[in-house]
């Protein structure tokens, strides 16, 4: 069930999104088509990440640090190769996973208000 949903969550949003990077690749956006096709890839692990919140035995803590690691070995990864960012050093791949701890906890803090906030 918890695979399903994964493929459900990330793939949708994947395929389309594809779609839309083949349509502008094929008008010669070719940029943007791989702008779009970076961006389907994140929201391909974002997406099927979220079932790690579905587990009801984990603590919050748990499911937290789960995430943080599947984000860490897929969305920095995709982030330092997608051309999104300057990468001449180690400084600068640093300066990314500043901006990917930074925009992760925002996030995440955003989130977990809302679900607090709608849960009751």
């Amino acid at each position: 069930m918890l695979v399903t949903n994964a493929l459900l969550r990330g793939g949708i949003p994947f395929v389309i999104m594809n779609i839309i990077a083949l349509i502008l690749y094929s008008q010669g956006k070719y940029a943007d088509a791989k702008g779009t096709f970076v961006a389907s890839l994140i929201a391909l692990f974002v997406g099927a990440a979220t079932v790690i919140y579905n587990i009801e035995h984990w603590t919050l803590a748990k499911k937290s640090g789960i995430h943080f690691i599947v984000m860490l070995v897929t969305i920095y990864p995709i982030l330092l190769l997608s051309g999104w960012f300057t990468i001449n050093s180690v400084f600068d791949a640093f300066k990314v996973f500043l901006l990917f701890i930074f925009v992760g906890i925002i996030l995440w803090s955003v989130l977990y208000t809302l679900t607090q906030f709608f849960s009751r």
